[in-house]
């Protein structure tokens, strides 16, 4: 396959064209925690606390997963717009084989850790039964989990993004089939609750993965997986890990916040923490959307830096700046205008319902400002830079975010939390800003080296 389109063709009708399908992937791909919560909200608010405190931990090994495959992402694409074709099979054949071990020991290690990790968070019996139900069930699926965005991001290195779109909806198309026959018992199907919602998710993520296998075998692409390339070599694993483990923590980061955010909202109210839960699946939906502008560009970004078109990189960078900025403007207005009828999706106790309108309000204001932090974060990994990348999510999501949620909390309760989201997008922004135009420097300060 030839992929010098990468580097002649021209960048916004390029963006686009690997934008757009990663935009309605990442898009599908938010609905899956959304679908579960709307079909488990039917059965009461306990289990949608549930599912609200075992979202950090699901995060967590999506962050593993992901942030690894990022990591092959960026080797295989800097590698194949270098010329080097056997490196960029060994990053892929090698990353596979890496991230199935990976979700290996995430299976163990946290159906293992739950129960000690909610009784931090949940004095609730009932709500703790629940949540154990439905992780314990979800976890046995991580291996397809880190399997399935592995070769999601091979896929994507390659510039095959349609296959990466189809595979994405047809695993969530078995899911929203699946949860409401799981869920509440129909035709065939026992009712079992919230079991069914960890069921219905593992089941349609699998598809996705044996979708990418058939396309894998059907339709080659030019990166390989070679089982004589499978055992790990110190120069690529090293190249993997650089980028994997810093994106891994970039995407672990939110699970670490959202924790903190709920032993802090959880001294006011846990209704707070049920609208914090909420707040979540509505802004994946969001900033999905625009990271598959990211997702999209960062196989540019890593193809043309390695070819040396550093202008085109600048270019890309730029234009996927506009795109994200343009999603979080519609977040916003969304946010606004129909804040009520996006929480009535997921309760119906008007006073829950009422502090999640003005949670939503307030946190919208960071919304089309946090473009920045987002777009030069994945830009960074996508050129191979993981560790100031990780500098931007740690400031974004610890350094000020937890500090500043805790302060403004003791002056205004619960709606200081709140205040805190729009105040940290706008410090991260700037810092973010900064950051890039110091790390996207290559080796010398002529202005046609200056990404």
């Amino acid at each position: 396959m030839d992929q010098t389109f990468m580097k002649e063709k021209k960048v916004l009708p390029l963006v686009l064209s690997m934008s757009l399908p990663m935009v309605l992937s990442m898009a599908v791909n938010s609905l899956y925690n959304i679908v579960d919560s709307y079909f488990v909200a039917k059965l009461s608010e306990d289990a949608m606390t549930a599912l609200a405190l075992v979202f950090p931990v699901q995060n967590l090994i999506n962050a593993i997963a992901i942030g690894f495959a990022i990591g092959i992402n960026a080797c295989a694409s800097y590698y194949t717009g270098a010329g080097e074709n056997r490196k960029a099979n060994q990053a892929a054949s090698q990353g596979i084989f890496l991230n199935f071990l990976h979700g290996v020991l995430l299976t163990i290690l946290c159906i293992a850790a739950m129960p000690l990790f909610l009784r931090m968070f949940s004095p609730e019996q009932a709500v703790e039964e629940l949540a154990l139900a439905y992780s314990c069930r979800a976890f046995l699926f991580s291996v397809m989990i880190t399997l399935g965005v592995s070769f999601e991001k091979i896929f994507q290195a390659a510039g095959r993004m349609k296959t990466s779109m189809f595979s994405m909806i047809c695993g969530f198309a078995v899911n929203m089939v699946l949860d409401p026959l799981m869920i509440f018992g129909i035709g065939i199907f026992p009712a079992m609750g919230i079991q069914g919602a960890a069921y219905a998710t593992g089941i349609g993520q699998s598809i996705s993965f044996l979708v990418y296998l058939l396309f894998y075998i059907a339709a080659p692409i030019p990166i390989k997986i070679e089982r004589s390339l499978l055992r790990p070599k110190k120069e690529i694993a090293k190249r993997l890990y650089s980028v994997g483990i810093s994106a891994s923590l970039t995407m672990a980061l939110p699970s670490l916040l959202v924790s903190a955010l709920n032993g802090i909202l959880a001294g006011f109210s846990e209704k707070y923490v049920l609208v914090l839960g909420v707040y979540y699946k509505l802004q994946t939906f969001i900033y999905l959307t625009a990271n598959g502008i990211i997702q999209g560009i960062r196989p540019l970004m890593g193809y043309n830096y390695g070819a040396g078109e550093y202008r085109r990189v600048k270019r890309i960078f730029q234009t996927a700046l506009f795109l994200a900025i343009g999603v979080m403007v519609v977040g916003t207005a969304l946010s606004w205008l129909m804040p009520a009828q996006l929480m009535g999706l997921f309760t119906e106790n008007m006073e829950t319902l009422g502090s999640g309108v003005t949670a939503l309000h307030m946190i919208s204001l960071g919304f089309v400002v946090s473009a920045v932090s987002v777009t030069c974060s994945g830009a960074l990994e996508g050129l191979g830079m993981g560790k100031p990348s990780l500098v931007i999510s740690l400031l974004r999501y610890v350094l000020v975010m937890i500090p500043a949620a805790f302060v403004f909390s003791r002056f205004a309760g619960a709606n200081g939390v709140w205040a805190a989201f729009p105040f940290t997008e706008f410090v991260t922004a700037a810092c973010a800003f900064i950051i890039y135009q110091r790390a996207a420097v290559l080796g010398d300060t002529n202005e046609n080296r200056t990404l």
